[in-house]
This record gives structure tokens, sequence and C-alpha cells, in this order.
């Protein structure tokens, strides 16, 4: 019997490294395949970049036309801007005209005007970050900067030190990044604070006849942080109230079913009645933190939260949430959490700063006082926006050195701008050494992701256009 579960065991693993080359290649494949497709359209661009007069355009939109001092700039002419070009779709703005204090600078995603000498800056978002085409060569002139708040598992490349510091200026959800955006899922502190979703423990003890104490929502299954392999196990040592497709064993009412109902009233009110919260993120990184943490601590749950090392640095108050690193085996967990269930003193002292309304973390506090941008505010700037501004008043800063003789100011990402550690599957009991085969792919993936930001920094230093076929070729050489 041991001989064939071995040899099950090495099958599993031979078909999902199978499975990890196929993916390789096909990711190869489609690279070349852009190439060719690019080329073509790259070449047109070129050939009809616009001149400097066709800025006259595109009206200012939302902005009075400001008067400017043009001597500041003896590049710049009479009547234009910096050009800021978004070489991502992001925006989809064809020509926008934007006022950044007393700066104003014109924000377009139109290629053509990659080589024309107004444009200082090539604005990059991570996710749809990708070799196949770049603005190559890049002048003295020309700043790079990258605006990436998703998922490292979205473009693994980006996080190796090669590839991040290619760019002057950052907004991340690392602090470290020149415009920090770590509590980008966290509208205001009096969200924290409000009580509107919050039930009595007294009902929740009650909605325990029918409830689990424990309640898990993910429909994005099998993730770097191997967070189903750590719930499943979990749940062999105490109940759980899973509603998402992964590990699913309770059902939505069918008008929640949708995805977008994440973010209704209804949803809100189902999570509010469970005494704790699986708040697993998706992959494991330094101020990585998303609605996972947030949403149950508005709601008045308390947060089982697996994810961020730096989580500490960004809760409430001391006791506000449970930590799953805190515990050596789920079972360790379980145990605590049965505890918890059952006393209801230990219990409330996890939401006492909820309804007292005392939030204790002044880094918080801070952090969300001075952040440029606002979430569903309307009073202030989203964060795109703010990154936008960010640039555009270090371009002019620049503009303003040069006029005055000065040399340029030089910015630089530094590696902790965006950083994640090697993905890494839970390995606390035998249950899960055959799941743990699925993490070697996200694993590869991390260890590949290396080679190709070495080929990308080589190739962007080398200062010409590359093919995906010279990427590539690089990536896999020995």
């Amino acid at each position: 019997m041991k001989r064939i579960k071995k040899k099950r065991f090495w099958a599993s693993c031979f078909c999902f490294m199978a499975f990890f080359f196929l993916l390789t290649t096909f990711q190869v494949v489609v690279e070349l395949g852009r190439s060719k497709q690019l080329t073509s359209k790259n070449s047109v661009s070129q050939k009809n970049a616009f001149r400097e007069d066709e800025f006259q355009k595109y009206p200012p939109l939302f902005f009075k036309r400001p008067k400017l001092d043009h001597s500041a700039g003896k590049k710049l002419h009479r009547g234009t801007y910096p050009v800021l070009l978004w070489w991502s779709p992001l925006t989809g703005e064809s020509g926008r005209q934007a006022q950044c204090g007393e700066d104003v600078c014109f924000f377009t995603i139109n290629r053509t005007y990659q080589h024309n000498p107004l444009t200082k800056a090539f604005l990059f978002y991570g996710t749809d970050f990708s070799i196949h085409s770049l603005p190559l060569p890049r002048a003295g002139y020309h700043d790079w900067a990258l605006f990436h708040e998703e998922s490292p598992k979205n473009n693994y490349k980006l996080f190796q030190p090669p590839a991040i510091t290619l760019f002057n200026h950052t907004a991340t959800f690392s602090r470290h990044s020149h415009l920090p955006l770590t509590t980008q899922y966290l509208e205001s502190i009096e969200a924290l604070r409000s009580l509107r979703y919050t039930v009595s423990l007294q009902k929740k003890n009650s909605l325990r006849k029918r409830l689990a104490p424990l309640v898990y929502v993910q429909s994005d299954c099998d993730p770097p942080s191997d967070r189903d392999s750590y719930v499943k196990e979990l749940m062999a040592h105490i109940e759980i109230d899973s509603y998402g497709a992964c590990l699913h064993n309770r059902d939505l009412p069918d008008h929640l079913r949708n995805p977008s109902s994440m973010d209704s009233d209804s949803f809100y009110k189902i999570l509010a009645q469970y005494k704790f919260v699986l708040a697993f993120e998706n992959s494991v990184c330094g101020d990585y933190i998303t609605e996972k943490l947030w949403r149950p601590l508005k709601l008045g749950v308390v947060p089982v939260y697996y994810g961020a090392p730096t989580i500490q640095d960004w809760l409430p108050s001391n006791k506000s949430a449970i930590l799953v690193t805190d515990f050596p085996h789920p079972k360790d967990l379980a145990q605590y959490i049965k505890g918890l269930d059952a006393d209801d003193k230990e219990y409330v002292a996890y939401l006492e700063w909820k309804l007292k309304g005392d939030i204790s973390n002044r880094q918080l506090l801070a952090v969300i006082k001075e952040r440029t941008w606002g979430v569903q505010d309307i009073m202030k700037d989203n964060y795109i926006d703010a990154f936008e501004c960010m640039v555009c008043t270090r371009v002019w800063e620049n503009i303003k050195r040069q006029a005055k003789g000065m040399p340029p100011r030089r910015w630089k990402a530094e590696a902790n701008h965006l950083s994640c550690p090697s993905p890494q599957a839970f390995a606390f009991s035998p249950l899960s050494a055959q799941r743990s085969v699925l993490q070697d792919v996200w694993k590869s993936s991390f260890e590949q992701s290396k080679r190709e930001a070495r080929a990308l920094r080589h190739l962007v230093e080398r200062n010409r256009n590359f093919t995906a076929l010279e990427f590539w070729t690089l990536v896999f050489r020995d």
C-alpha cells in the first residue's frame, strides 16, 4: 500500500512539472507572437510621430489654462507642456491636460508621442508591463515611472531587484516606494470606527446554532500563499463555513453569487454575523494588505490573518486580529479559536478597540491623514491621479533646475520598493504533502522571474529595441 501511495505521489509530481513546462512554453510562444504583431505597428507609429503644434488639438479638461512662466523651461515652446506618456491603456485617455499644484503636464496613452522632444516620462502599469514592447532607445532625460498596486503573482519579474531598479519613480503597496499605496483598500479611519454593521455578541452567540465560528470566502483558488492548503487542514479541527469556490461547503443566497456583490450591504451583513473571518492574502509580501484584512475590521468581526509579515505595523490596535503565524499548527489555531468562542470576555477583548472607537496605532492614523489621495472620496484625487502628479511635479522640478543651470535631480527606485520572498507551501502534516506539489509551479515561476529580470535589465541597458526571441534566449541561456 505504501509503495502504491509513493508511486501516485511521484506521478502527481511529474504531472505538475509537465504542466509547468507547458505553461512556460505557452508563455514564450505568446510573447513571440506579440512581438511579430507589434513590429509593424511600432514602425508605423515612429513615422507618424506628432508635431509639437498638435498639442493644441486637446483643450484643457476641467482646468483653466494657467499662466506659467515659460522661461523656466528653455526647451518648452509657448503653449505646450511636458508630455507624460502612459505605456499602458490603463487610463484610456488620448490626451488630457492636468494641473498638479502650480505645474501642468499633458498625459496621454498615444504612443506616437514616444519620440516627441516634449515627452519627459513614461508611465507603466505593472500588471500589463510586457517585454515585447518598450520605449527604447531611452533618452537620458526620459524617466520611467511604475504604478503597481496588485498582487506579485501578476508579474513576478518586477519584484526582482534588476527589474524594479530600472524605474525612477514608483507607486506600489510597499511603504518604501515613492508613493506608498499600503492603505489602498481602507477608505478612512471613520470606516474602521463605524459600528454600522456590528452585530452584538449576544446575537452572534445565538447565531452560532446554525453558523460556524469561522467563515472563509475565496474564489481565487491555490494561489502562491497556499492558503487553501492551510484552510483545508484547519477544517479538520474546527468548523468553517466556506462560501466561495475554494473549499466550498455553503451557498450564498442566489442574489449574492455574482462576484460584484462582494461589496454589497447584503453580503456585509452575512459576514458580520460571524465571530471570525479567515483573512488570507493570495501572496505573502511585506505591506501587501488588501480588503481581506480591512473588511472584517470594518464589520466588527475578528480577522484570522495570514499575509503581510509587517501586518502588526498596520493593525488598529495590538489586539485586533489573530495572526496565523503565532501558531505552530492549524490544530493549535483551532484550539485557540474554540477557546475564544466559548469565553465571551476573551473574545470581546479583540473588539474592544472597535466598540470604544479607540485606534492606538499612530502610524496608521498618520498615514491615512497625510496621504495625498483618497479612496471613494470625491474631495480627493484617486491614487492614479496622485501618481501622475508626483511624476509631473518631479519633471517640472528638473525643468526649473535646468533653467537655472543646475544639474537634474535623479530619482531611482530601490529594491525594497517592490520586493517579495519566494512562495512557500505549508508543510505541517502528511495531508499537505501532495498539495505542496502545486506550489512548485508558483515557486518555479518565481525562480524563473529572477532570470527574466536579469535578461530584461541587460537588454534595456543595451538601449535598443529587442525581440521576444532575444529575451527568451537570454532567459534560458545556461
